[in-house]
């Protein structure tokens, strides 16, 4: 149960998830389905809202920092 100052257990799992550093090519992927159960696009679909969440600033204002300068960069690139 969650009200309106907290995060649901699936994005704090989605944030924990992206805090993680990736061997290789494809294990992530395969972490998002294993441990979530979520398609890679689905898993991507959540994590952009969380970047505009500020409950998930709060949260994990390391990871949703560098993750919102990453999407920024990409988004001048274009």
């Amino acid at each position: 149960m969650t009200d309106d100052h907290t995060l649901s257990e699936r994005a704090r799992a989605v944030l924990a998830l992206e805090r993680r550093n990736w061997a290789g090519p494809g294990a992530k992927e395969r972490a998002i389905r294993e441990e979530l159960g979520l398609a890679p696009v689905r898993y991507y679909q959540i994590l952009n809202a969380l970047l505009d969440d500020e409950r998930a600033l709060a949260h994990d204002p390391v990871t949703v920092n560098r993750l919102r300068r990453v999407r920024q960069a990409r988004r001048g690139e274009r």
